[in-house]
């Protein structure tokens, strides 16, 4: 599709906001992004962005709890809200005439979320519910996106796990809630998105009457997360009682996501070159000619590519038969990477990856919900909404020595390698 003309202002209060019209279907996408994630829950209180997450759910100045959910599906729509490493975002799709409903939700909510004890209590034994059903008794729970961070960085926001301790989620208090919604949940640390079937002047109206009146906050001054890289390889073992088969992920750094798009999307690109269809490198080598693993997965970012600021992980995870080992597999997996280093693909291989992830942009660029998260992400990560309709062209004009480049810099002597053992040990956390 083509890209829609972007509407941008500030608000009194620091609100920044993003308008795409787009009048090809009467729905509109209303999201908030918030720039507060996993990295700036403070020391001891792991989880708590999502566990605060949870609770912007609970009521609100004007709402009682739940009624907010019955406010969006009445009228016809959906929501939801996730944490990421950066930022925390929620956000409603509806009929274009549940415009300003979605609005006040979203209003109410920044202006004052209700904290109570009651509610605090129940969504730490939500969050410690979905731990055990997402983490503790699944196969590979939590791998690798917990358990990888922790051999590869150093630092507490950077290593830590971001779903949360059961001890640290039981010692937060309400106080906790308020000072951590007056700091992050400030207007002016925030972007509000909306796309879809509006005019630009009716939405400007229904903002400034919603949104105005938010009392204005300072943002609070971004930390700088960086660290160096490490200089060696580091290894751990993460015992899987649930596991079936041995598994292991190995993690290396990338370039600055922000400030270094093009080197990042050479990463990108040798994800796919590697992992992606059965004519990829690593599943031709490790599934079909010699069969030795069962799965083989490679990503630009753990949650996925433009989720993070620097620091980001590219990774490489492979479930492989039992009796195979680990050193064996990683030789592989250096083998190919030096392979392309010292070769770069052709211009056919690599425009079957760049096709690919092109086509895959400009289709969640159709749907509404993608459409409007991604606006607001971008915007607040990059400080540029348009860019996620510049990223198709940008990735196609992605060259062999950039993804060259890539696979050289994935070097054994600067990764993290951690090891699932299958079938024995402590499963985790217990209540």
């Amino acid at each position: 599709m083509a890209a829609p003309e972007l509407h941008k202002l500030t608000l009194d209060n620091g609100l920044r906001v993003v308008l795409a019209p787009d009048p090809t279907s009467p729905v509109v996408g209303v999201s908030v992004h918030y720039d507060v994630g996993f990295r700036s829950e403070p020391e001891g209180r792991t989880g708590f962005a999502h566990l605060f997450e949870h609770l912007m759910f609970q009521g609100s100045e004007s709402l009682e709890k739940l009624a907010h959910f019955r406010h969006v599906q009445s009228s016809g729509g959906m929501f939801n809200g996730s944490t990421h490493p950066d930022y925390t975002d929620y956000y409603e799709v509806l009929p274009a005439a549940g415009l300003e409903r979605a609005l006040f939700l979203e209003a109410d909510r920044m202006r004052a979320p209700r904290l109570t004890e009651e509610n605090l209590a129940n969504q730490i034994d939500v969050v410690k519910e979905e731990i055990r059903l997402n983490v503790l008794n699944r196969p590979y729970g939590g791998f690798p996106w917990i358990y990888l961070p922790q051999v590869l960085y150093q630092t507490f926001p950077n290593a830590h796990n971001g779903y949360g301790d059961f001890t640290d989620l039981e010692k937060a208090t309400v106080d906790d809630c308020a000072a951590f919604f007056d700091t992050f949940y400030a207007p002016a640390n925030a972007v509000l998105t909306v796309a879809g079937d509006i005019t630009v002047d009716g939405a400007r109206t229904l903002i400034e009457k919603h949104f105005g009146d938010v009392p204005a906050r300072s943002a609070p001054a971004r930390k700088d997360f960086s660290e160096p890289a490490p200089q060696r390889e580091l290894r751990q073992v993460h015992p899987d009682p649930h596991a079936p088969l041995p598994a292991f992920a190995v993690g290396y750094r990338m370039p600055d996501p922000v400030n270094d798009v093009d080197s990042y999307l050479g990463y990108l690109v040798l994800a796919g070159l590697l992992t992606e269809g059965d004519g990829s490198r690593l599943q031709q080598r490790l599934l079909h000619r010699e069969p030795l693993a069962t799965e083989v997965t490679a990503g630009a970012g753990l949650f996925g590519p433009f989720e993070a600021r620097d620091p980001d992980t590219f990774s490489i995870t492979v479930v492989h038969a039992p009796g195979v080992s680990t050193d064996h597999l990683l030789g592989v997996v250096d083998a190919e990477l030096a392979a392309i280093a010292e070769t770069p693909p052709d211009e056919q291989e690599l425009a079957k990856v760049t096709a690919r992830w092109a086509a895959s942009l400009h289709r969640e660029h159709d749907r509404v919900m993608s459409r409007t998260l991604g606006l607001g992400s971008f915007e607040l990560l990059y400080a540029d909404a348009g860019l996620i309709y510049e990223l198709p062209e940008r990735i196609s004009a992605t060259t062999p020595a950039q993804v060259a480049a890539a696979a050289k810099a994935l070097r054994p002597d600067s990764r993290a390698v951690l090891t699932v053992e299958p079938g024995a040990g402590d499963a985790g956390q217990e209540d």
